[in-house]
């Protein structure tokens, strides 16, 4: 099963991830996510990081979760590259993610996300997890 895929939307890219429960999903949307700002792959993972949120239904969750990983790599200046999502009772979620501050020496510029949208955002459980966002670039 393929982790993550893009669709194109006109000024914006838009993700589908996948996995076989909701916390894998959840850990291919931000490995989505990472990778339209830089190769994942050439990100180390040296520091440690918890995120804590409770939302009101699953597609608020992705939502606050995606702005909350935006809100660190902008603020600290760091890019992530492993995730560890922990989804409890499907609206409270505990994560560990992995990165390093950012060095574009060393990382690869892609693009920048200004935001993450809640346009066309889904979230879709059957025999796999399916979720769906757009980003603004």
């Amino acid at each position: 099963m393929k982790k993550f895929e893009y669709f194109d939307v006109t000024a914006d890219i838009g993700f589908k991830s996948y996995g076989k429960d909701l916390n894998e999903a959840f850990e291919n949307a931000s490995l989505a996510i990472f990778n339209i700002i830089s190769d994942t792959s050439d990100i180390d993972a040296k520091i440690e990081k918890s995120i804590e949120i409770t939302s009101e239904d699953e597609v608020s969750l992705l939502y606050d979760y995606l702005e909350e990983l935006l809100f660190l790599h902008e603020v600290e200046f760091m890019l992530f590259s492993q995730f560890d999502v922990n989804i409890e009772g499907n609206l409270h979620l505990k994560a560990t993610i992995k990165g390093e501050e950012i060095n574009w020496d060393k990382h690869e510029r892609k693009t920048e996300i200004k935001a993450i949208t809640f346009h066309k955002m889904q979230v879709e459980k059957s025999n796999i997890v399916k979720l769906q966002a757009i980003v603004d670039l």
